[in-house]
Parts: structure tokens; C-alpha cells; sequence
């Protein structure tokens, strides 16, 4: 047991965030895990619409799914500078946006560091919007058709987190704690990638995906993941140690506590929204 936990707590350590490297080129687990991500939300998706019938081309997934592609890199990049890192856009705009930085030995490949999920909702939406209206179909009806499967593609991007030894969480007596050798103190922290992966992503996958054939009408299943992810994630940043440039923005409230606040009125919004249109 003792073995067992002391392999536990220091399971950080013992993760590389890299997968292979050539030269100042790497390819990181991160990266891998947003295509392992979108693979299974396609590969979800497409189940359905060979078991359950669905009016939609199996093109027209493939597209859509390109499209929020687009959306959620665009928008996860821009919500973290608007929400996270204002000051550090001011100071380097470019350096903010683009994925290559300079040094003496020359031009070398960085990478994009801090995405905002909820900026990537944002991004996905906005990104939907215009493929919908394009291609002349219901908004909310496309949403619902990939809705049920986001949450378990959401919960290899929170592995992700925890490979890379990122969004650690607060420190804890517990011995659930990890040792994060990226965190200011070497101090047993709550590892919230995890608790994010389980309920953000597993328990709102089942659930979802149990109400994905009840749905009463377009818009319902949007509405209960906008809700459920807030809620769920607004109690879990209690766990999670508030971003260094930002610490608490609101009370005790960190800005992850008040976006998703906002997302949960938002999907309450769509509830009652939906729910009327389908009545009229």
C-alpha cells in the first residue's frame, strides 16, 4: 500500500509531456490529445447516425467537425488572452498569437501555450453558426448531434493538463494529493485534471449520452451540457489552484468560478428559449 502511494503522489514526475522530439520541433501529448479528442466525438457521432437514424449526411459531420475545429483552436487561444492573459498580449502581441518564437540560434517552433475552454465554446458556437446558416440547417439541432459525445472528448484534453503537469490544484492534507513539479511548493495538491477528466467528462458523457434519445426537442441537450459543465466545474475550481496572474477575481471567486457561472445562466437561457420555440 505505502508502494502504492507513494508511486501515487508522485505520478506528476514521472510523466513526459513530450512524445518524441527532433531537433527544437517536438510533438507533445498535449497536441496528440485534441486529435484523440475530436476522433472520438466523430467516431460517436457517426455510431449515431448509423444506429439511431439521424437526418444528416455523413459528409456533413466531417464538415461541421472542421469547422469547430477551426473554432475551438481560434477561440481557446483568444478567450485565454481576453480571460487569462491580457497583460501578457500587451506586452508581446505577436508573441501571444503565434506558435514560434526567436533566439540567438534562430527561428524555432514553441508552441501555442493557454487555450480557454470556455473561450473554445465560444469559438465552436460562433463556428457552427456560420456552418449551419451556410449550408441551411437548424442550429441547435447540429449542436445536439454532437453534444452527447464532447464531454468524453473533453476528458483526454484533461489528461492532457495532467501530462503536462498543468492546472494543478490546491494544496491538501489528503493522500489523494500529487506532487506537481511545476507548482511554487512542493506540497501534496488536489490533482483537479483528474476530477475534471471523471466528472466534467465521464459522468456528463453517460448522463448525455442516456438523454440523447429523449431529447424533446432541439436545443435541450445543448442546454443541459452548458448547465451541467458550469456546475460541475464550479464546484471543482474550489479544488483547483486559481491562475498565478489572476488569483481570485470575484470574493473567493476564481475567473473559471465566474465563466461558468455565466455558462450555467446561458444554458438555462437555452432551456427556456428552446423550449418555448418548440411549444409555438
Amino acid at each position: 500500500m505505502n508502494d502504492f502511494l507513494f508511486w501515487w503522489q508522485h505520478l506528476p514526475s514521472y510523466t513526459n509531456p513530450v512524445i518524441f522530439s527532433f531537433g527544437t520541433f517536438a510533438i507533445r501529448w498535449y497536441g496528440m490529445m485534441y486529435i484523440v479528442a475530436f476522433a472520438i466525438v466523430y467516431a460517436l457521432t457517426r455510431y449515431r447516425l448509423n444506429k439511431e437514424k439521424l437526418s444528416f449526411e455523413p459528409a456533413f459531420i466531417g464538415d461541421a467537425l472542421t469547422w469547430s475545429m477551426v473554432g475551438v483552436v481560434l477561440g481557446g487561444r483568444l478567450g485565454y488572452i481576453i480571460f487569462y492573459g491580457t497583460s501578457s498580449f500587451i506586452s508581446d502581441p505577436l508573441g501571444s498569437i503565434i506558435p514560434w518564437s526567436s533566439s540567438p540560434e534562430g527561428c524555432h517552433f514553441s508552441g501555442i501555450s493557454g487555450m480557454s475552454y470556455h473561450g473554445g465554446v465560444i469559438g465552436v458556437i460562433v463556428a457552427l453558426l456560420a456552418f449551419t446558416r451556410s449550408r441551411k440547417r437548424g442550429f441547435f439541432e447540429t449542436f445536439d448531434l454532437f453534444i452527447p459525445a464532447i464531454p468524453l472528448g473533453y476528458m483526454f484534453g484533461r489528461i492532457g493538463n495532467f501530462i503536462n503537469g498543468e492546472l494543478y490544484g490546491r494544496v491538501t492534507e489528503s493522500a489523494i494529493g500529487m506532487y506537481f513539479p511545476l507548482a511554487p511548493t512542493w506540497e501534496l495538491r488536489h490533482p483537479s485534471q483528474l476530477y475534471e477528466a471523471l466528472f466534467e467528462g465521464v459522468v456528463l458523457f453517460l448522463i448525455l449520452w442516456q438523454l440523447r434519445k429523449s431529447s424533446p426537442s432541439p436545443g435541450f441537450l445543448s442546454a443541459i451540457y452548458l448547465f451541467g459543465y458550469g456546475f460541475v466545474r464550479f464546484f471543482i475550481e474550489f479544488f483547483r489552484e486559481p491562475d498565478v496572474q489572476l488569483g481570485f477575481v470575484l470574493l473567493n471567486f476564481s475567473m473559471g468560478q465566474i465563466l461558468c457561472f455565466v455558462m450555467m445562466i446561458a444554458g438555462i437561457g437555452v432551456f427556456f428559449a428552446t423550449r418555448s420555440s418548440a411549444r409555438s
